[in-house]
C-alpha cells in the first residue's frame, strides 16, 4: 500500500515545486520591476485612443455559432493526427478506419446542419 501511495507522493511533490517556481518568477518579477503609477498609466487603454462611453458592447450571436463550428473543426483536427498515426501501425488498419469514418460522419452531420441553418453564409 506504501508503494501505492508513494506514486501520489511524487506527483504531489512535482506539483509543488512547480508552484514554487512559478510563484517565486512572479515575487522575482514584483520585487525587480520599477513601480512608478501616475494617473495617465492608469487610465484604459485602447489602439491608442482615448476610451468614450462605458465599456458595455453587444456582439451578434452569430460570432458565437463561428466560434462552435471552430472549436468542431479543431477538435476533428486533435482527433486526426493521432489516428493516422495508429492507422500505420498492425492490427489496427480496418477497425481504425471505420472509426475514423464514423467520427467523420458526424462531423459531415454537424456541417450539414449548420449549413441548413444558413449558419455558413457570409453576411
Amino acid at each position: 500500500m506504501d508503494e501505492y501511495f508513494g506514486s501520489y507522493a511524487v506527483v504531489v511533490a512535482l506539483f509543488a515545486i512547480g508552484v514554487v517556481i512559478f510563484a517565486g518568477a512572479l515575487f522575482g518579477n514584483r520585487m525587480l520591476r520599477p513601480n512608478r503609477p501616475t494617473p495617465e498609466k492608469l487610465t484604459t487603454y485602447e489602439c491608442g485612443i482615448d476610451p468614450v462611453g462605458d465599456g458595455w458592447a453587444q456582439s451578434q450571436v452569430r460570432y458565437y455559432v463561428f466560434t462552435y463550428l471552430y472549436v468542431v473543426f479543431a477538435v476533428d483536427a486533435v482527433f486526426l493526427f493521432p489516428w493516422a498515426t495508429v492507422f500505420a501501425a498492425p492490427g489496427f488498419g480496418m477497425t481504425t478506419l471505420v472509426e475514423m469514418f464514423v467520427f467523420l460522419g458526424f462531423i459531415a452531420l454537424g456541417i450539414l446542419y449548420a449549413w441548413r441553418k444558413r449558419v455558413l453564409a457570409w453576411t
